[in-house]
């Protein structure tokens, strides 16, 4: 790194963080992408905020600050005269890199929600009869329920004594043997 030979001692240290970092990114990145990950690259820890679905000190955000520091430090360092507000000016680039991973695996995580149908989801939703009920138990109609955003058609009985048409608004009361007990509404 013969090039490196003439710089001031910060912008130096800048680059000797920035090359290696870099790389390492850029491996890790590849390595991710064809599937070959090398095992977990997170440091456990028992002072993980239990709310959080990731560790605040990881070397994955370890590499993000350092990429966003070094590459700050060297791009604002003919700009930026004041040494000390540059490192201040690095630090705050560091950190809101880690904060955007924050935001991404979190907006990642949201697409790996469990939205499987659950037929105990339906209590006390509307559904739209299909076909009518008949009264007091006496046979099943088919009621349209939306859950989780998708529409499912399911059988349906009554406890009351008169019928339900098509057409009609109902809501789940209770869910007995994967058969949906309604009311009117």
């Amino acid at each position: 790194m013969e090039f490196l030979e003439n710089y001031e001692p910060l912008l130096k240290a800048f680059w000797y963080i920035a090359l290696p970092i870099s790389l390492f990114f850029a491996l890790q990145t590849i390595m991710t992408f064809i599937g070959l990950s090398g095992g977990e690259t997170d440091i456990d820890s028992d002072a993980g905020d239990g709310d959080l679905p990731f560790e605040i000190f990881t070397l994955r955000n370890l590499i993000n600050f350092l990429l966003g520091f070094s590459w700050s430090g060297i791009s604002f360092y003919d700009s930026i005269q004041n040494k000390a507000v540059l490192i201040g000016v690095s630090l705050t680039i560091g950190l809101a890199f880690v904060g955007v991973f924050f935001i991404l695996v979190k907006q990642i995580l949201k697409l790996s929600e469990n939205n499987s149908f659950k037929i105990e989801d339906t209590l006390n939703k509307t559904a739209e009869v299909y076909l009518t009920i008949p009264e007091a138990k006496s046979g099943k109609g088919k009621v349209l329920i939306s859950v989780n955003g998708s529409f499912h058609e399911l059988d349906a009985m009554t406890l009351s004594n008169e019928k339900i048409f098509s057409n009609s608004s109902v809501k789940v009361i209770a869910v007995e043997n994967n058969l949906l007990i309604v009311e009117k509404n």
